[in-house]
């Protein structure tokens, strides 16, 4: 974790003795869902996109992470896969498709990864369950703020001094520093174009 303002033990949002605000960034990605991507709907016949076709219908939820300091920071998301489905009269397995991408910068995919999941449904059960997991690996160096933007960012500045009422974060440096050592852990299923544009669309 790195301080970006740190006094005793003050918590995050907390202010302190100087008047600033106690905010902590951590270097760890952060694992997340994109958009239009933590839900997946199967129908039959393939082909078709009416209601009356709807077979499978599953999401991701409780999607949670915990990171590793070492070497590298190894974080791994674990998440929840809720599925139904509209024919019951039988058992049956379904096998579902998810990727784990890590992304620096909000933009630039660094590695991606694709499993699988699958989801075992009893003869009579309408929906079913399963657990999966990813993980990446970032390296220490690239999602650490190099030491000179650091001390910019956690300068003390007093009132009347010329740069007492600009924020650092707002300095074009500052900003691309952050993008630069920012990653991200996207997990989401991993859609054909056809099931992305179902899910932007419906």
């Amino acid at each position: 974790m790195l301080a970006l303002a740190l006094a005793g033990c003050s918590r995050r949002g907390e202010i302190d003795a100087t008047g600033g605000i106690v905010a902590v960034r951590s270097a760890c990605p952060t694992a997340a869902i994109p958009a239009q991507t933590g839900d997946i709907t199967l129908f039959n016949p393939a082909s078709s996109t009416d209601a009356s076709a709807i077979d499978v219908v599953a999401n991701i939820t409780n999607l949670r992470s915990a990171c590793t300091d070492g070497a590298q920071f190894y974080t791994e998301a674990t998440f929840t896969v809720n599925a139904r489905r509209t024919d019951a009269s039988a058992a049956r397995q379904v096998v579902l498709p998810y990727f784990s991408a890590v992304v620096r910068g909000g933009n630039a995919v660094v590695a991606k990864r694709v499993g699988q999941v699958t989801l075992n449904f009893a003869a009579g059960d309408y929906r079913a369950s399963a657990q999966a997991k990813a993980g990446s690996f970032v390296d220490k160096a690239a999602a650490t703020l190099p030491a000179d933007i650091q001390t910019k960012i956690t300068q003390k500045r007093k009132p009347g001094d010329a740069d007492a009422a600009i924020d650092p974060f707002a300095q074009p440096d500052v900003k691309a520093a952050l993008q630069r050592t920012s990653f991200e852990l996207l997990v989401g299923f991993n859609l054909t174009q056809d099931q992305l544009k179902y899910n932007a669309t419906r």
